[in-house]
């Protein structure tokens, strides 16, 4: 899960949804975006076909590339000349956390590109000497990296976990990368800290207080299939999702560097463990909670379990179209998977602003 704390200028309260009436009185103010223009070049959001969520299993065959540091496994689907999208997951997810979004984004006209982020699924490092490293500015430029290579200019991204705090780095620190943006649980930016937080708040991040430990590291090495299990049921504490679901998810997590990269991020944002310092001007600039300017949408579902902030805590981050929305029907942490209607015509939206 990816919510890293942050200094205390932004004072984000972990475990209380945006409220109803407030988010009421947040799309009074901000409108509807792009009602009538969110659209590609094919599709509006009233063409959009429903889907329920687990309808898709699959991506079908998986597509590499050489990219930066890493051989990056992604899937790919839609039209490619289409309006570029790129979905990125979080922890402990995969791309299958968008096997219902793509193919609606695809049949709405767009390239659809969801890659493994490093240390997971089929994705490599090109070198055996390179540090598995798990810091944020350096994820965001995996993908920078994946656009590069796809010779994508710009595209609209969107993430959860994870993938929300990448894609929100992309967009404030490469705008022109960065078409418009999805950001579920909002402005996720933060920097290497270890403000103290009320008991209560820092039990919702007792995984990370664990993997700081030696113990934790083999613990989740052994155990990280039943690990991410119960993070996904903590997490999504109403989505009754199956085995089979499940399975195809975990197989991810057997990437050799995933337990490496994932302590190294925990542990470096808590400040007990070193980045590189080819990071340091971007973490630096990262440190200081710019803005993002692009057009955005940002969403939470109404059960979730994971600790995220309070909307009202981030609105002032997004200078540009902004809107926030509150998913409801159990709808937990994994938005994208048990969400996929919602989480697509939020990008369809945006994209069109």
């Amino acid at each position: 899960m990816d919510t890293t704390k942050t200094p205390e200028r932004i004072n984000y309260n972990r475990r209380r949804l945006f409220s109803a009436a407030a988010m009421t009185i947040a799309t009074a103010q901000l409108g509807m975006m792009g009602s009538a223009g969110a659209q590609s070049g094919n599709a509006t959001l009233a063409d959009m076909p429903a889907i329920k969520p687990g309808t898709n299993t699959s991506f079908g065959p998986l597509k590499q590339i050489d990219a930066g540091l890493l051989n990056v496994g992604y899937a790919e689907s839609g039209p490619a000349d289409g309006p570029a999208v790129v979905l990125l997951h979080g922890w402990p997810y995969d791309i299958y956390s968008f096997v219902d979004v793509a193919p609606l984004l695809a049949s709405a006209g767009y390239r659809v590109i969801v890659p493994y982020l490093r240390g997971y699924g089929t994705t490599r490092f090109l070198s055996s000497d390179t540090f598995r490293n798990g810091q944020q500015s350096a994820v965001a430029l995996d993908t920078i990296a994946l656009m590069d290579a796809l010779r994508i200019k710009q595209a609209t991204i969107g993430g959860f976990d994870w993938g929300a705090r990448t894609a929100d780095i992309i967009a404030a620190l490469w705008p022109e990368r960065c078409k418009a943006l999805v950001s579920v649980s909002g402005y996720l930016i933060g920097s290497p800290n270890m403000n103290p937080l009320p008991p209560k708040a820092e039990l919702a991040w007792w995984y990370q207080y664990y993997f700081a430990t030696e113990n934790g590291r083999a613990g989740y090495d052994k155990y990280r299939r039943d690990f991410a299990k119960l993070i996904w049921q903590l997490a999504s504490p109403k989505w009754d999702f199956d085995d089979a679901t499940f399975d195809r998810t975990a197989m991810s997590f057997d990437n050799p560097d995933h337990v490496g990269i994932v302590i190294h991020n925990y542990r470096w944002r808590i400040g007990l463990a070193k980045g590189e310092p080819q990071y340091d001007d971007l973490d630096k600039r990262l440190a200081e909670l710019p803005v993002i300017r692009v057009p955005t949408i940002t969403l939470e579902g109404d059960a979730n379990g994971a600790p995220h902030p309070d909307a009202s805590s981030y609105a002032k981050k997004f200078s540009g179209k902004y809107a926030h929305r509150v998913i409801k029907g159990g709808v937990g942490h994994n938005l994208p998977q048990e969400a996929p209607q919602a989480f697509a015509e939020a990008m369809i939206e945006v994209a069109g602003a």
